[in-house]
């Protein structure tokens, strides 16, 4: 008669707030790329500007419509000094500024609201065994 005996291990890790965590991290990222993409349109516009770039082409048209809605609210802030077609728009300088301090904002209430520090990990660690007797 000889006797097998069978143990199986199983170890577990659990870190308790992980999900919140990621949420979180996402979330941030997501406002970052946003604020990034609108930086850069506005920065785009800005050198269009300077370089008096032809608003028929159908991507200056676009980036103008585009940059148009969010720089309405800086819309004659301050004098736009022009020499030949070309424009120094002081206002989307200023726009980007306050958006970016508005995206940093954001960001940071975000991290605050839902941000969880990390605790310690828990391991669950479950054994079992059989016998099996063969006669």
């Amino acid at each position: 008669m000889s006797e097998n005996k069978v143990t199986e291990v199983k170890t577990t890790q659990r870190e308790p707030g992980q999900d919140r965590r990621v949420f979180t991290f996402k979330v941030t990222q997501l406002i970052w790329l946003a604020l990034g993409i609108l930086e850069t349109m506005i920065a785009l516009r800005f050198v269009l500007k300077l370089i008096a770039a032809n608003p028929d082409s159908p991507i200056v048209g676009f980036i103008y419509g585009f940059t148009n809605l969010f720089l309405f609210p800086f819309t004659g802030m301050t004098a736009q000094p022009s020499a030949g077609g070309m424009v120094l728009e002081l206002s989307s300088l200023f726009a980007m500024v306050i958006y970016g301090l508005i995206g940093w904002g954001i960001e940071r209430i975000v991290w605050l609201i839902f941000y969880r520090p990390q605790e310690k990990t828990e391991s669950i660690t479950q054994s079992s065994s059989s016998d099996h007797r063969t006669p």
